[in-house]
């Protein structure tokens, strides 16, 4: 799969029916329940952020609730982060940080999804607090402690750093290529 396994965007460029026999392959159901995107994540001796974070994850790829990932799911999900306008990937964003569903993102929700972030990829360049330190100091207009989706939207669109910066830690091609190894290793077993 060369050096760096290769782009996301190449993968989703690959033949639609070569993608849907990788997602069947892992998934014969043709569902995928968090339980198994775990062990695809290979989630074993990861902090509970990182768990907290994939729970996260799965629900926001969960579109109707279900309790399972399609494959019709997974593609948009996982198109919408690569393809999908800046204003959708923010409100994803959102989404994945308002873990409580209020509608608003206090500094503990980001921290935690920055510290699971960092545990996935094991990259841990900058502290997640100062990270959160620097969202809130730039975008918080109000200095409630607490961002709206206008704000963060907004925010985070009149800051190109903070965009970067949302970018590089929201880029989900080391959890891609840890499911893509996966599906290798049960290839080459089977």
């Amino acid at each position: 799969m060369g050096s760096h396994c290769s782009s996301l965007d190449d993968i989703l460029e690959e033949d639609m029916h070569h993608w849907y026999t990788k997602f069947m392959r892992e998934s014969p159901s043709g569902l995928i329940t968090l339980f198994e995107l775990k062990t695809m994540l290979e989630m074993t001796n990861m902090t509970e952020e990182a768990h907290s974070y994939v729970d996260q994850v799965f629900l926001t790829f969960d579109m109707d609730g279900d309790g399972y990932i399609d494959f019709v799911e997974y593609i948009a999900g996982i198109s919408l982060l690569l393809k999908g306008e800046i204003n959708q990937k923010l409100k994803w964003y959102f989404k994945l940080f308002d873990q409580d569903g209020n509608g608003k993102i206090d500094k503990e929700e980001m921290e935690t999804i920055f510290k699971a972030i960092q545990d996935i990829t094991r990259s841990y360049d900058i502290p997640p607090e100062e990270i959160v330190t620097i969202v809130y100091e730039k975008i918080d207009v109000n200095g409630e402690g607490e961002l709206t989706l206008e704000e963060f939207i907004s925010g985070a669109r009149d800051h190109p750093d903070i965009m970067d910066m949302l970018a590089k830690m929201m880029d989900l091609t080391n959890v891609l290529e840890i499911i893509i190894k996966g599906q290798q290793k049960k290839v080459v077993a089977s």
